[in-house]
C-alpha cells in the first residue's frame, strides 16, 4: 500500500512511517520544512514538501493521487496559539479530507484527541484545541466518500510501547505510549472494517492486532 501522512515529521507519524516501511508499505510524509527530509528518509518514508496552511485543495490532491490511504497526523503542536489550532488542527484536517476525496483516496484515518468536541467549553488554548479537533472530526464523519476511522488517543507518552492497549468507543481517560498509537494506526490501515468508527485508545491488556480485530467485529 501507498500511504500519505499529513504531518509527516510528527512524533507519531515518524513511528508510523518506520512500521509501514518495515512491513513493505510505501509511506510518504507531507512536511513543510525541507530540513526535515533526512529524518523521513531515515524512517523509510518519502518526504513530500507541502504546507497545508497555504496549499490549495488541488495541490494537496496531487500529492495524494495514487495513494491507497491517507492519515491526518498533523498538529499545530505545543506552544502554538488559538489561531493555529484552527488553521492546522481544524482547517488543514478539512483541507486534507477534501483533497483525499478529490484524489479518489477513500481510506482515511485521523489522529484526533480524547475529549475532542466542537461544543467543548473553555477559554484556554487547550480548550480551543479540543474544539478544533472536534470540528474537524465532525466534518470527516459527515463524508460518505471517505472510509474514515477516527482514533482518539489518551495522554501521549514517550514510554516504550508494550503492544497492549484498550481500544473502544469509550475507554475513559488514561495514558498511552506514542509507540502503541503508531502500532494501532498501522493495524487500522489494514483493517477496512473499522471504517465509520470513532475509537478511543489507552494502554491496556489486549494485543494491538486483537484489539483492532475486536472493534472491527472480526
Amino acid at each position: 500500500m501507498r500511504i500519505v501522512i499529513a504531518g509527516g515529521h510528527g512524533q507519531i507519524a515518524l513511528r508510523l512511517e518506520r512500521l509501514l516501511a518495515a512491513r513493505g508499505d510505501e509511506a510518504a510524509g507531507l512536511i513543510r520544512n525541507a530540513g526535515q527530509e533526512a529524518d523521513l528518509r531515515a524512517a523509510g518514508a518519502e518526504p513530500v514538501l507541502c504546507d497545508l496552511e497555504s496549499a490549495s485543495v488541488d495541490e494537496v490532491a496531487e500529492k495524494l493521487r495514487g495513494a491507497d490511504a491517507a492519515v491526518f497526523a498533523a498538529g499545530a503542536g505545543p506552544g502554538s496559539g488559538v489561531d493555529r489550532k484552527n488553521t492546522v488542527d481544524r482547517d488543514a484536517a478539512v483541507l486534507f479530507a477534501d483533497a483525499a476525496e478529490r484524489a479518489g483516496v477513500r481510506r482515511y484515518v485521523v489522529v484526533s484527541s480524547m475529549g475532542a468536541d466542537p461544543a467543548h467549553q473553555g477559554d484556554e488554548v487547550f480548550d480551543a484545541y479540543l474544539r478544533a479537533k472536534g470540528e474537524a472530526d465532525a466534518n470527516v464523519r459527515a463524508r460518505a466518500a471517505l472510509d474514515w476511522t477516527i482514533l482518539r488517543p489518551g495522554m501521549l507518552t514517550d514510554d516504550a510501547g508494550t503492544g497492549l492497549v484498550r481500544l473502544e468507543a469509550s475507554t475513559g481517560r488514561g495514558p498511552v505510549p506514542r509507540d502503541d498509537v503508531a502500532a494501532v494506526l498501522a493495524e487500522l490501515l489494514e483493517t477496512s472494517a473499522t471504517a465509520g468508527l470513532t475509537l478511543e485508545l489507552v494502554s491496556g491488556s489486549v494485543p494491538v492486532s486483537v484489539a483492532v480485530k475486536s472493534v472491527a467485529g472480526n
